[in-house]
């Protein structure tokens, strides 16, 4: 049980600690910044190991503040889940991968230790926004890894990466105005912010136009967190511009954390995930793998062809979602978990491609696989994988929402969901060219 505050204290304390120390040796940084990026990946694990024990959900309340009859829920309590489990699983590995690629290739930056410092300050949002059982904590979390994002795009400090940054602020600033509100309109209704309570309430109340509205403004926030089209402007520049580590996290794991994750704990959890708002969601992922796709396409700059491709990607872990069969969430979850992986690493691929030919544009690249031998086979396996070729994982995942689309009866969202992968065979056949 008091593993759970864990995977909040420690990026914390460490990232306090690398303030420290940080600006005094850049080796005590890197392995402060790696030895917590294990530590929190090894927790993660161990909560698995727990959670299959006790086979429940474990709920921590801290201060030791509990349930009072009468009352309802006090303070602030933390919960582990199955959901929370896969989710603390796939960020902290991906967080530590991209840990120990930074070790290099930040070192051409100046004030490594702040990078680190914000790195870890991120991972610390986004963990806590995983366990936190309370809405308006959630909302806390969310905005702690939003705040260090913003300025860890704007880390380099070049014209574009500033503006990529004041954009990407401006549109997750709206997207935090509208889930406060929405949050605020629960409250006034429930009277409570502990998401099992409001859960409760709303079963026993029913919905009301306040409960709807706030809804709404939940959906637009999550979205435009998560880039989903329409709302998905201000990622391309921010996750192009951004130092390749930063690229990687934000495609990789940020927005499935923010976004997809919170979007999903909350209208699946809590407010109730009804038919309408299932096909709003399928809507939105059809719309975002085909635009995302078809944007790609046409780049030249090899970071915001991946930049477009993780909108199309994140189109399919929506569909999964919003199909609401086991199959199909099993099939989003998946797949959410695959394009971590191979996203994370294609964008790595892409820092590396950067740091030693000193451009981004494919028209400039060419026979890099004698140089770059290592890099090149990284990108191949990453590139089969993200364009679902067997036997790769990334196959699998989109086979199972293709599938589960037409069991579903949804045969036109599976037709779009191949189409949607040839077209990421397409554009990565340039990558790989």
């Amino acid at each position: 049980m008091f593993n759970i505050p864990l995977f909040v204290i420690v990026p914390l304390a460490g990232a306090f600690l690398i303030s420290f120390v940080g600006k005094y040796s850049k080796r005590a940084s890197d392995f402060i910044t790696t030895l917590t990026a294990l530590s929190l990946f090894g927790f993660a694990i161990n909560a698995l190991f727990i959670l299959h024990a006790k086979n429940a959900a474990i709920i921590y309340r801290v201060g030791g503040w509990g349930w009072i009859p009468g009352v309802g829920t006090l303070g602030i309590s933390m919960v582990l889940d199955g959901l929370s489990a896969f989710m603390l699983v796939t960020v902290n590995f991906i967080a530590l991968m991209i840990a120990i690629f930074s070790v290099n290739y930040m070192e051409k930056f100046t004030a490594k230790y702040r990078f680190y410092t914000l790195y870890l300050f991120m991972l610390a949002g986004m963990n806590g926004v995983i366990i936190s059982g309370d809405i308006f904590n959630l909302f806390v979390f969310l905005e702690i890894a939003s705040l260090a994002s913003y300025a860890l795009v704007a880390y380099g400090v070049e014209a574009d990466e500033l503006e990529a940054s004041f954009k990407y602020m401006l549109m997750g600033v709206v997207a935090s105005l509208l889930i406060l509100l929405g949050i605020a309109l629960l409250y006034s209704y429930t009277s409570t912010l502990n998401m099992a309570d409001i859960a409760y309430t709303l079963a026993q109340k029913g919905t009301n136009p306040a409960v709807i509205f706030a809804s709404i403004l939940l959906i637009i926030g999550f979205s435009l967190k998560a880039a989903i089209v329409p709302f998905h402007a201000w990622l391309p520049d921010a996750h192009s511009s951004a130092p390749a580590p930063i690229s990687a996290t934000l495609s990789s794991v940020l927005i499935k954390t923010l976004g997809i994750y919170a979007m999903t704990r909350v209208f699946f959890n809590v407010i109730g995930a009804n038919h309408m708002f299932l096909n709003l969601l399928m809507f939105a992922a059809a719309a975002s793998i085909l635009i995302g796709g078809l944007l790609a396409l046409g780049q030249n700059d090899l970071k915001r062809l991946l930049a477009y491709s993780s909108i199309s990607q994140v189109g399919y872990i929506v569909l999964g979602l919003g199909i609401g069969t086991p199959l199909g969430i099993l099939g989003g979850l998946f797949h959410l978990f695959n394009h971590s992986v191979f996203k994370s690493l294609l964008f790595l691929n892409s820092g590396a491609v950067e740091y030693t030919l000193g451009t981004r544009k494919l028209d400039e690249m060419g026979g890099l696989r004698e140089k770059m031998p290592v890099t090149a086979n990284t990108s191949l396996i990453a590139s089969m994988g993200i364009c679902g070729i067997p036997p790769f994982s990334g196959f699998f995942s989109k086979l199972l929402i293709i599938v589960a689309c037409i069991k579903s009866n949804h045969i036109v969202y599976g037709f779009l969901a191949v189409i949607g992968s040839i077209l990421t065979i397409s554009y990565f056949m340039k990558v790989q060219k």
